[in-house]
C-alpha cells in the first residue's frame, strides 16, 4: 500500500489522499466503516489514479454524494474514489446545462432557476449528484433525468472516454446503462425549456413544502429505500404491513413516511439493513409483493450475499 500511496502522491495533492477514512462522514445514512483508500481526483487527475490503481489491481469503488448508498460498518476494501467538489463545475449555454459528475443537483436546479430554465424542478430538493442522478434515472414528483438528458459523458472500464445519447442510455425506472457497463459518469448535459424564473421559485418551493411535510428530512437516510413495485406504492405497502415505526437498534421504519429507514440514533449498518430485510419478507409474506431497495449496499454484510 505505501508503493501505491507513493504513485498517487504523484498525482493528487495533500488531503486528496486519505487512509482509512470513515465513511459514515461521506453518505447520508450517517453509517459506515472505513476506505483503505479515500481519494477525491479533480477531472484531470481521474484516468492517472485510476491507471495507478488499476496497475497495481486494486478494487475501485465510485461514490458521489453518498445519498443512495448503505455502507457496510466493516468498511471498504481497496479505493473509494469520491466525485464531488472537485469535479462539480456547472456551465449553461442557451437552453443547456453541462454539469460534472460531482455537482450537486440541488445546485444545478438552482443554476437553472437563475437562468430562468425550466424542468429540473423536480430536481431542487434531491441529495444526490448529477453522476449518482443519471447512474439511476433519479426522479421525483413526474419528473425524470430521461426527461431532460441529452447526452452523458463517461469513462469506460478500457479508460475510453465515450459520449452516449438519451437513446443508448437505456435510461428506465431507476436504471440507466452505467452499472451494466461499469461506466464512470464524468459529466452530463440537459435540455431545459424557457420560464419565468418567478413561476419556476413558486414551483420548487412549493414541492419543498411537500417535502418538508412528507419526508423524514430531519433524520438521516438514503431517500426513498424501496423502489416502487409495478401497481403499487412501496410506502403504503410498509404501512398496511404494520410496520410503521419498526426498529431494531437505531434504524427505523418512518412513521412520517413508510418507504424510508431512517438512522434514528446511533443506528449501525447491520441495524439499518435489518430493518430492511425484514420489511421485505412481512411484505412478501402479507401481500406477495418483493420490494427492490433503491439503495445500493457497498461492503460485506453478515449473512447477505
Amino acid at each position: 500500500m505505501e508503493q501505491i500511496q507513493n504513485e498517487l502522491e504523484q498525482v493528487l495533492e495533500e488531503g486528496q489522499i486519505l487512509r482509512d477514512e470513515p465513511l459514515k462522514n461521506h453518505t447520508t445514512f450517517r453509517v459506515g466503516g472505513p476506505a483503505d483508500l479515500f481519494l477525491t481526483p479533480d477531472s484531470d487527475q481521474l484516468l492517472q489514479v485510476i491507471r495507478i490503481l488499476s496497475r497495481h489491481r486494486i478494487p475501485i469503488t465510485v461514490i458521489g454524494n453518498g445519498s443512495n448508498l448503505l455502507v457496510s460498518d466493516q468498511g471498504v476494501r481497496g479505493a473509494v474514489i469520491e466525485i464531488g467538489r472537485r469535479m462539480s463545475g456547472i456551465a449553461v449555454q442557451g437552453e443547456c446545462i453541462c454539469a460534472q459528475a460531482g455537482a450537486l443537483l440541488s445546485k444545478v436546479a438552482q443554476q437553472a432557476y437563475q437562468s430562468g430554465l425550466s424542468g429540473l424542478e423536480f430536481a431542487a430538493g434531491i441529495p444526490g449528484s448529477i453522476g449518482g442522478a443519471i447512474v439511476m434515472n433519479a426522479g421525483a414528483y413526474g419528473g425524470e433525468m430521461k426527461d431532460i438528458v441529452t447526452f452523458v459523458k463517461v469513462l469506460s472500464r478500457d479508460g475510453q472516454i465515450l459520449e452516449l445519447t438519451n437513446g443508448q442510455m437505456d435510461f428506465a425506472y431507476r436504471h440507466s446503462c452505467v452499472a451494466a457497463n461499469d461506466y464512470l459518469v464524468l459529466e452530463a448535459s440537459v435540455r431545459l425549456s424557457r420560464r419565468d424564473p418567478e413561476k419556476i421559485r413558486r414551483e420548487m418551493e412549493e414541492l419543498g413544502r411537500q417535502r418538508t411535510s412528507k419526508q423524514p428530512l430531519e433524520y438521516p437516510s438514503a431517500g426513498s429505500t424501496f423502489k416502487r413495485p409495478e401497481g403499487y406504492f412501496a410506502g403504503k405497502l410498509v404501512m398496511d404491513a404494520g410496520l410503521a415505526g419498526f426498529s431494531i437498534g437505531g434504524a427505523q421504519v418512518s412513521t412520517k413516511h413508510c418507504g424510508f429507514v431512517i438512522n434514528r440514533q446511533d443506528a449501525t449498518a447491520a441495524d439499518i439493513l435489518a430493518v430492511i430485510r425484514h420489511v421485505q419478507q412481512t411484505v412478501r409474506e402479507r401481500f406477495g409483493q418483493e420490494l427492490k431497495t433503491e439503495v445500493r449496499l457497498l461492503g460485506e454484510f453478515s449473512g447477505d450475499g
